[in-house]
């Protein structure tokens, strides 16, 4: 990855498609793009299901492209819209919206698998990506940073640690080999301190309690498996092009320290700021540029002190079932990704324990072959084929 910065010539509006813009980083995305107005332009919106949102922020933007992916909500939304805005539906509308003319950037933050496709076709249409979906890197990392790599265009984390990760790295020329370790922060979420023999008694209400960042219910809960750094891991591996081996995990409950990079001279770099998601997604949309948006910096007196120790990797095993995913590659990372979100849908359904969640994970990865990575239709199959398995070990049909 080339971590050195390019400035631009002359301040623009960047035009900026946002898929996913009724969920939490959607919102937040809209609320930067209103403070940041002089710089930022929605051209599009999309959503799953939520019209009455989508159609309200339609009207605060004053966007002329929309879709919905669920096309039984079509009339709906179209009943909803000021007059004149166009309305793209299914998966084939996400793929349109995404590769827009006019578009500059095209933030994905569609949870699951529905923003892979979309993503590599605003890839193919010459657009900088930025990447809120984790599922996107995790299950296609391969194809993705190749196909950007052959476009030419640029991809721009979103989450909140490799966010970080990106900052601590620019300017250093030296690129990889100059990175010892990745240290990815986690907060450790709800259960951190909680002894071992109680999670499985863990409700999802309780799994929904995130000490410190408020979020959808699927990352939430993927934050208090600790799965959720897992799926951090292996998208850091793809997007900054370094081996899992060199990819760690330091828990820190103040979520202040959103992740470090310790170069081989023994030097630490860390990227500090409070917990609100709006910070890397205007990092994200203004970069190479710094700007003011209104973002308050953390106050250290307040806070005190700042705390950070390891994971408990025994009773929290995702982390090393993400790292065996990483090191294998392939289509392994897919059937991870896809064994979870099965199994996080029959944990809030009542169907399966706390522990089950990796449980069953571990299950549908060690009965997969891997295969190569290389073609998408691979990856689909592999993650067909987890969501079968992972169903029939949490008791579905």
């Amino acid at each position: 990855m080339d971590f050195t910065r390019r400035r631009m010539s002359a301040v623009r509006k960047r035009k900026v498609v946002l898929l996913g813009s009724t969920g939490s980083i959607g919102c937040s995305t809209l609320k930067v793009a209103a403070r940041l107005a002089d710089r930022i332009e929605i051209v599009g919106l999309a959503a799953g299901e939520n019209i009455e949102r989508l159609a309200a922020q339609a009207r605060e933007t004053g966007v002329r492209e929309v879709a919905i992916h669920d096309a039984s909500k079509e009339t709906a939304l179209r009943e909803r819209l000021p007059p004149g805005v166009r309305v793209r539906v299914g998966p084939e509308g996400l793929m349109e919206l995404a590769t827009l003319a006019e578009a500059d950037i095209v933030l994905v933050a569609i949870v699951g698998t529905a923003g892979l496709q979309p993503a590599l076709a605003a890839i193919e249409a010459g657009h900088d990506l930025a990447i809120a979906s984790k599922e996107i890197l995790v299950m296609a990392g391969e194809i993705i940073t190749t196909a950007a790599a052959r476009h030419g265009v640029k991809l721009l984390p979103v989450d909140s640690e490799h966010n970080a990760i990106f900052q601590c790295l620019e300017g250093h020329c030296g690129g990889a080999e100059e990175v010892s370790r990745l240290i990815l922060t986690a907060s450790g979420g709800p259960f951190r301190k909680l002894p071992a023999a109680d999670l499985a008694q863990v409700t999802p209400a309780q799994a929904l309690q995130h000490p410190t960042w408020q979020m959808g219910p699927k990352i939430t809960i993927d934050s208090a498996t600790m799965i959720n750094k897992g799926l951090e891991m292996i998208e850091a591996r793809w997007l900054f092009g370094i081996g899992m081996e060199r990819i760690a995990v330091l828990v820190h409950p103040q979520s202040i320290v959103h992740s470090m990079v310790e170069f081989r001279d023994g030097s630490v770099l860390a990227q500090l700021s409070r917990t609100d998601m709006c910070f890397p997604i205007q990092y994200a949309l203004t970069w190479p540029d710094r700007v003011a948006g209104g973002l308050e910096a953390p106050d250290f007196a307040a806070l005190g002190s700042l705390e950070f120790e390891e994971p408990r990797h025994e009773d929290f095993p995702a982390l090393e079932l993400a790292r065996q995913a990483g090191l294998a590659g392939g289509t392994l990372p897919a059937v991870f990704n896809a064994a979870n979100e099965v199994a996080v849908e029959a944990f809030r359904a009542g169907r399966l324990s706390f522990p089950g969640i990796w449980h069953c994970v571990a299950a549908v990865m060690a009965a997969h072959e891997v295969q190569p990575s290389g073609s998408l239709d691979a990856v689909v199959a592999a993650d067909h084929r987890a969501r079968v398995a992972a169903t029939g070990f949490c008791g579905g049909a």
